[in-house]
């Protein structure tokens, strides 16, 4: 694909994001379109972002259980990143800034110092991560009916959208990460459920593989950066006036409510 090509795609979802609106995938224009092309576009949206002047604050990994990839028909997992204008403080998700919001449990390890690949062990994650926090993200597809191959995910910054972060902060040796069980409730009814293990066995494996997929690319995890490992449970739509609460098991509980 060329470089203006690139480009143009990446200002193509940059553009559906700010409008609201959902588009036809790239693949239906592009059906050769390879995961490493749809990097290169993902690369081009984080640094059309980075030039609006948003700041990156981490990463995310996607389709780290196998629930996950079952539901999306995508077999490997994938990679994106946080910005700061998708990070919410207040417990409202505004719907109406978003197209077809859907709503999954994480935990989210942030880091004391950098973790550069290859060979990055699991190990090497809990030396290196400062604490644990639970998360709410909210991924929000800008293709339509939610439907995407993997290079479209992979293009659209694997459907970040807006995260709330719990209260709680845990050292990773305070807990077994792989066993931290997690509810996910819509007004008042379980919608589903799941452990910690789900994501690779090990949330610090999710860690550990996207600081190995990401040296391919030259570049490394940071200190201080947090990083989502993917969702425990499956991905539950949002409608306005929900009510959303997680918890889990040592890390606590977030809720928020969806407003217009």
């Amino acid at each position: 694909m060329e470089s203006k090509t690139i480009k143009k795609t990446a200002v193509f979802l940059i553009d559906a994001e700010n409008e609201k609106r959902e588009v036809p995938r790239i693949t239906d224009e592009y059906p050769d379109l390879s995961v490493d092309e749809a990097y290169a576009i993902q690369e081009e949206l984080v640094n059309i972002r980075l030039g609006q002047g948003y700041r990156m604050v981490g990463s995310k990994m996607g389709l780290t259980s196998h629930a996950k990839k079952k539901q999306m028909n995508i077999d490997k997992p994938i990679y994106g990143y946080i910005f700061d204008y998708m990070v919410t403080d207040a417990n409202v998700l505004h719907v109406n800034e978003l197209i077809h919001p859907k709503v999954e449990a994480e935990i989210a390890f942030i880091l004391s110092r950098d973790l550069e690949g290859p060979d990055v062990t699991t190990e090497d994650v809990l030396a290196s991560t400062e604490y644990v926090v639970p998360a709410l993200e909210v991924i929000d597809s800008r293709f339509q009916n939610f439907q995407f191959t993997s290079p479209d995910v992979i293009a659209d910054n694997a459907s970040s959208s807006r995260v709330f972060f719990g209260s709680v902060m845990r050292k990773p040796d305070e807990m077994e990460l792989d066993l931290v069980g997690v509810t996910l409730s819509i007004n008042g009814e379980l919608r589903d459920l799941g452990a910690s293990a789900a994501v690779l066995g090990h949330p610090a494996n999710s860690v550990a593989m996207l600081a190995n997929m990401l040296s391919r690319q030259g570049k490394k995890l940071k200190a201080g950066q947090i990083i989502l490992t993917g969702g425990i449970t499956g991905a539950q739509l949002l409608s306005l006036g929900d009510i959303v609460s997680a918890k889990w098991d040592g890390l606590g509980t977030v809720e928020f409510k969806v407003e217009q």
